[in-house]
């Protein structure tokens, strides 16, 4: 348990509070959400563009982290938080599992062959990264359920949720 009390730090008093795997993973879908978005749209542009594997990656893990901060800012703004302030919470609660997720299903589109190769038109490109998303879901939502019973990630968020 946490307080707001000044001169405390966030230390924990007493075990965990019990995080159930629902709400792990709704953290983690709403964290896939927003890296979905971008994922897919940076690599739209890059394949599209013809460009080489490497700035095409880049550009959708930019792309990624901007919408997965923005649909958690949009909320929190909603709450009334200012900018400055929706940002630090978008941040304090995304940063661990998008870049998890961008680890892994980065590295899953890298390994399926043929993967990156494909143009947008053919079922490998769309079918690997269904499969990318789907293990960066299963991998990161462990992670999740571990951050926010310590008051990490995403539970920095669900004190604006209404």
């Amino acid at each position: 348990m946490t307080t707001d009390h000044p001169g405390d730090h966030g230390e924990h008093h007493g075990p965990p509070p019990a995080v159930s795997w629902a709400m792990a993973a709704q953290a983690t879908l709403h964290c896939l959400t927003g890296c979905a978005i971008g994922e897919v749209l940076g690599m739209v542009i890059g394949t599209a563009l013809g460009w080489p594997d490497l700035p095409t990656i880049v550009l959708a893990v930019v792309l990624a982290f901007v919408f997965g901060y923005a649909l958690t800012m949009r909320g929190v703004l909603k709450a009334g938080l200012a900018f400055r302030a929706a940002l630090g919470v978008a941040l304090a609660a995304d940063t661990v599992s998008i870049t998890v997720m961008e680890i892994l299903d980065n590295a899953v589109m890298v390994l399926v062959p043929g993967a990156m190769d494909a143009g947008l038109a053919d079922p490998l490109f769309w079918g690997a990264l269904a499969f990318a998303f789907l293990v960066a879901f299963l991998l990161t939502t462990p992670l999740n359920r571990w951050m926010i019973g310590r008051g990490k990630g995403h539970a920095v968020v669900h004190r604006y949720h209404r």
